[in-house]
């Protein structure tokens, strides 16, 4: 999608482990995208057509902090503020590739919206994207750069991660952003037949595993993906414990 026109800057982007001089913003910023995507994605083997495309044309320096603009893509997550991480883009990449075997209008429900980012993407793949953040001030700042991107999702509501969001199930996928110690049955319940759930779990002695569990019938069925670090899936309260749903803050208008 159009990301309309976007200003000029007088910062430097990296790509990769380069730095990439900004004259014109547009300019410097694509240029910093696809190396970002040859170095970081295709270089680590993922091929996607719909991923690729997405991850060259969705503006990751809008968003990131002003202070760390100028980082905005090197190989690694960067903190967005309240605790919270924008994902390594290699490994928003990888996520979304788990979920190219849906096709255009597939119903998407992100958990973690914090700065937007994984859901342009997936909408700019052309998932139909309901996406859940617990802190109002995050969500506040998604919804206002996907509307003025053109990325909007269907939904964008300040929730409780833990119980899904039933309202607009039953979903092709759910993607968890932060790392849950298990999966809420709230979750299975939520996906279709033969829909998949894509989450980091909390393993032993502190480690985390991206795992790929696909439902068939009443069974669900795992896959171990990689090792990864993600920030914990927690509650309004601060904690793990499964709390009510807070509510909806905006849902786009047909």
């Amino acid at each position: 999608m159009a990301t309309g026109m976007e200003p000029r800057l007088n910062q430097k982007f990296k790509g990769g482990r380069r730095r990439v001089d900004s004259v014109a913003e547009d300019g410097a910023a694509r240029t910093a995208r696809e190396r970002m995507v040859q170095e970081q994605i295709v270089a680590r083997g993922l091929t996607d057509e719909r991923v690729l495309a997405a991850m060259r044309t969705v503006p990751r320096h809008e968003f990131v902090p002003s202070a760390t603009i100028a980082e905005a893509y090197v190989d690694s997550p960067l903190s967005i503020g309240f605790g919270q991480t924008i994902s390594q883009p290699y490994m928003v990449a990888y996520m979304s590739e788990q979920l190219t075997c849906f096709p255009t209008g597939a119903k998407v429900l992100e958990l973690g919206t914090g700065s937007g980012y994984q859901a342009a993407v997936l909408v700019n793949m052309g998932f139909e994207v309901h996406t859940i953040e617990r802190i109002p001030e995050l969500a506040d700042s998604a919804r206002a750069t996907l509307d003025r991107l053109g990325l909007s999702p269907s939904s964008l509501n300040v929730a409780d991660g833990h119980a899904g969001w039933p309202s607009d199930a039953p979903y092709s996928a759910i993607i968890a952003t932060a790392c849950a110690k298990s999966i809420p049955k709230e979750w299975n319940e939520q996906i279709e037949n033969r829909g998949v759930i894509i989450t980091p779990i909390q393993r032993r002695l502190n480690r985390q595993m991206l795992v790929k569990m696909t439902k068939e019938g009443t069974k669900m069925e795992s896959r171990n993906l990689c090792p990864v670090r993600f920030v914990p899936l927690i509650d309004e309260r601060g904690d793990s414990r499964r709390s009510s749903v807070l509510g909806r803050l905006w849902r786009r208008r047909s």
